[in-house]
């Protein structure tokens, strides 16, 4: 046989959409296991037009799922970004938005029992060593998608999935604010470095030369604002423990700008280097987080002042918002992420075999 089959499942994940596997289904050496992935993709090519991927970096995801070998934890997720316009696949990030497809699959897959009209499915994230609990609507013990639950930029409504974050600050970096400081000087440039989930750096956006309300696409098509955030991220990288971040998708790097529909700031975000139709959710997280740090250049943008505990922040991004729940303490300067929680949606879209040439892969 020319072709070897491999069992998957195709989930969107929130704006997420990508190929969740069991990790028995793969191969165990990592390098095979990657060259696996590259091939069920199509990449490296642009449009990926021989593999399941969509061309673009939020469309070309890896979920790898186990059940998992911690006591408290129901499975273990490993995120994958798969790389539509070179040959590589990378670990050093997290997902939240497949995130929310993994309480789907792991109770799809029976890998958890689904309860009577809620299942609560504890996810051990490896890359970032971090604890999460996905809230599956599961009446009657089967998964329901139907819902009225909304998010932006995924067209129609879901069943909602409310997402909790357990201990997530500083699950990269190592701190919430890896510098040090609320905000740092960088290539003359005023930036706040965080780390909620997801290693972020926040600026605004009129000191690259935006306002911060451009379309993706044409932030992307200038070749002089690209070079400056790309070099700004190289520079930080060191600064937020990450050393050399030229082949790294992190940090994130997220222009800001005043808020323009009644949320408190909004983004254009780096990824690194396609800009986000969205947000991803860590990103959000991260970027919420900071609204609410003294002297972060997101408090500043944003004007905020008053109470940090039990507040949900609307994030703008190019197709909506993101809310984000927190409950941060503030003591002597000190920050502290006492919680952070959201809403995503979910939807199974196929699951069966994709097909991978046995050359790529001919081993057990």
């Amino acid at each position: 046989m020319s072709q070897r089959p491999i069992r998957c499942s195709v989930i969107r994940g929130g704006t997420s959409k990508g190929l969740y596997f069991h990790e028995a289904d793969l191969p165990s050496d990592v390098a095979t296991r990657d060259a696996v992935l590259l091939a069920a993709m199509g990449s490296p090519d642009a449009r990926e037009i021989d593999g399941m991927g969509g061309g673009h970096p939020l469309t070309s995801k890896v979920a790898v799922v186990r059940r998992s070998r911690r006591d408290d934890a129901d499975v273990d997720y490993l995120f994958l970004q798969v790389w539509p316009d070179r040959g590589e696949v990378s670990d050093q990030q997290n997902c939240g938005n497949l995130l929310a497809g993994v309480g789907p699959f792991a109770l799809e897959e029976g890998l958890v029992e689904a309860l009577d009209l809620t299942t609560d499915v504890r996810v051990w994230m490896q890359n970032t060593q971090s604890l999460a609990v996905v809230r599956v609507e599961t009446p009657g013990r089967v998964v329901s998608y139907d819902g009225k639950a909304r998010i932006d930029g995924v067209p129609g409504t879901s069943a909602p999935i409310p997402i909790e974050f357990l201990d997530i600050a500083g699950s990269t970096c190592g701190s919430l604010l890896p510098t040090g400081h609320a905000a740092d000087d960088v290539e003359g440039v005023r930036v706040t470095c965080i780390d909620n989930g997801m290693p972020v750096v926040c600026l605004r956006a009129e000191d690259v030369g935006l306002t911060g309300y451009e379309d993706p696409a044409d932030i992307e098509a200038n070749a002089d604002v690209c070079r400056k955030v790309e070099r700004l991220r190289l520079a930080c990288g060191p600064l937020m423990n990450l050393g050399d971040v030229t082949k790294k998708t992190v940090p994130k790097m997220s222009l800001l700008a005043p808020a323009k529909n009644g949320g408190v700031l909004c983004t254009r975000t780096f990824i690194p280097t396609r800009v986000h139709e969205s947000i991803g959710v860590f990103g959000a997280v991260s970027v919420a987080t900071a609204c609410l740090v003294p002297g972060s250049v997101a408090q500043e943008v944003a004007g905020l002042s008053g109470p940090t505990a039990g507040v949900t922040l609307d994030v703008e991004h190019p197709s909506g918002y993101f809310s984000v729940a927190l409950d941060v303490t503030i003591t002597d300067g000190a920050v502290s992420v006492n919680s952070a929680a959201l809403l995503r949606t979910a939807r199974l879209l196929m699951r069966g075999e994709v097909f991978v040439p046995s050359s790529v892969w001919d081993g057990p």
